[in-house]
């Protein structure tokens, strides 16, 4: 078979073997053939023939030098790019924690930014997010005169702090409110942060001290093992009986010769 593989063509063939099988087995003759339901669908419409992709049809003549080779990676699909991607990658490389936020999926169908009104960063029904200032910078790179790129993405993203920051504000406003009428929201989640980590920590310093009573044990182990036998009063003694480096303060006795 070579480097192709021709088992696709070859499928209505063996569906129809299978079912020509079935139906002369004389265990199998009590039952009906299994023709699968393409199988009729098949006979009429048979895949193509051909393996070798085409090439695109040509609207320009192409400028070839007269030495120059054929292209070995000629089937191998283009990627796909938008004019989105390099403005979003550079947006989330700049704020990682956007994409912390909580997002529903089936709110966006991939073109409901073409039905918004990009002139304003706010929008009716859409919630201020990353994306919101990627569509608001393409629209002014596209429609307002000599804007580049970074020009459009610092007045897209001032819009957005003063959006975040009114957000903060009204946050930080009812829960005052909420506070001065008797409510009570519980510990917060740097709180339950710090709880969590204080209990990691008396967990890790309980084993560390488990651990270094451990090593104690096994060096006082190895001290006992090593064959030193020798008592500690025996060892003070001798000690003792070290001969003084300065022999002037030893007292000499009559009738002794000095060591």
């Amino acid at each position: 078979m070579g480097r192709y593989n021709f088992r696709a063509q070859r499928v209505r063939e063996g569906a129809a073997r299978l079912a020509q099988a079935s139906s002369t087995s004389s265990s199998l003759k009590s039952l009906p053939p299994t023709i699968p339901p393409w199988f009729e669908v098949m006979g009429r419409i048979p895949p193509a023939q051909t393996v070798v992709r085409t090439q695109p049809i040509r609207h320009q003549p192409a400028l070839e030098a007269p030495n120059s080779r054929r292209p070995s990676r000629a089937f191998i699909p283009h990627q796909i790019k938008y004019e989105e991607d390099k403005l979003r990658k550079h947006f989330f490389q700049d704020h990682p924690w956007e994409l912390a936020r909580p997002t529903v999926v089936l709110e966006n169908d991939g073109t409901n930014n073409q039905n918004y009104d990009w002139s304003h960063l706010r929008q009716p029904g859409h919630r201020i997010d990353g994306e919101s200032v990627i569509q608001r910078q393409l629209w002014l790179i596209n429609n307002q005169p000599d804007m580049t790129p970074a020009k459009a993405y610092d007045q897209a993203r001032k819009e957005f702090y003063i959006f975040r920051l009114q957000e903060d504000v009204e946050r930080n406003v009812a829960e005052e409110e909420a506070l001065a009428t008797g409510a009570y929201f519980g510990p917060s989640y740097l709180e339950i942060g710090m709880k969590i980590e204080d209990r990691s920590y008396e967990s890790w310093r309980v084993w560390a001290a488990r651990e270094v009573q451990k090593v104690d044990q096994r060096k006082s182990a190895a001290t006992i093992g090593s064959g030193d036998d020798t008592p500690d009063d025996e060892l003070s003694a001798m000690d003792q009986d070290v001969v003084p480096d300065d022999l002037d303060d030893v007292a000499v006795v009559p009738g002794v010769p000095a060591q």
